[in-house]
């Protein structure tokens, strides 16, 4: 059963929710405030339908509106808000199609950065940091410290594209798969966690990056990510996912017809 407190309807404001982020001033504010907002959107922090204030934003993180709207601008090239001119803008429903798309696109980006990760040689501060990263993961399954636990998938996989000598890349994919991290969430608000079994697969990735095994590392990812059709076959056994995203969708359909009607 789903956690009903994640998928409730906030009643704070965007601004109470930032209240205790902090900005770096000797880092690039755009950047900082475009990856605050993206993590909201994605974790379900910030729903379908609701209104993100650059005003409200930017008093609350102690900016100016300029980082605040060129962030939005980012997050709008993503698909996660759209503006609407004389309204405002609004975190973008969730697209199943989109969803299914992000796959594609891992799954084949992906596959292609884990073999070149095996068969460069060197590297190997890099894969000391692959491995590092596991452990850290083992530490926060222990916690149960889900949220930390994602933001370390997400360094591991990001680490294959670095030993890859592909960097660049892996900002092409993270660009394309904000959609599928929030599903990813959702399952997560869903209790549909395989933790245990992540660890032990990305285990099994970083051995055959270690022993320059493409086959064996290309295996393993796509055992560790999954095909397009097991990604689709999860979903349509979990229709209680599909219930919620129709749910948190709905109160930006209701948004949506208000103003074609006042249109």
């Amino acid at each position: 059963m789903a956690d009903m407190q994640d998928l409730a309807v906030e009643s704070r404001s965007v601004a109470d929710r930032l209240r205790d982020v902090a900005l770096d001033p000797s880092k690039n504010l755009v950047s900082q405030v475009f990856e605050i907002l993206k993590d909201m959107i994605v974790a379900i922090t910030l729903k379908p339908g609701e209104l993100i204030s650059e005003k409200e934003v930017a008093e609350a993180l102690g900016a100016s509106k300029t980082p605040v709207r060129e962030a939005v601008i980012r997050l709008e090239d993503m698909g996660l808000v759209e503006v609407v001119p004389k309204s405002g803008t609004y975190v973008t429903p969730i697209q199943l199609d989109r969803y299914i798309e992000a796959c594609f696109i891992r799954l084949r980006l992906e596959t292609g950065a884990v073999r070149r990760a095996a068969e460069r040689q060197g590297g190997f501060e890099g894969i000391i940091r692959l491995e590092a990263c596991i452990r850290e993961q083992e530490e926060m399954l222990a916690a149960n410290e889900r949220v930390g636990f994602f933001r370390l998938d997400e360094s591991f996989h990001r680490q294959l594209f670095e030993i890859a000598g592909i960097p660049g890349v892996w900002n092409v994919l993270n660009q394309s798969k904000a959609e599928l991290d929030r599903i990813r969430h959702m399952k997560r608000i869903h209790k549909i966690s395989r933790a245990a079994e992540v660890v032990l697969e990305h285990k099994a990735i970083a051995k055959a990056v270690r022993e320059h095994d493409p086959d064996a590392a290309e295996e393993a990812l796509i055992k560790h990510i999954g095909s397009l059709d097991s990604e689709i076959d999860t979903l349509s056994s979990h229709p209680k996912i599909l219930e919620s995203i129709d749910q948190l969708n709905a109160f930006e359909i209701r948004r949506r017809s208000r103003g074609m009607t006042r249109a």
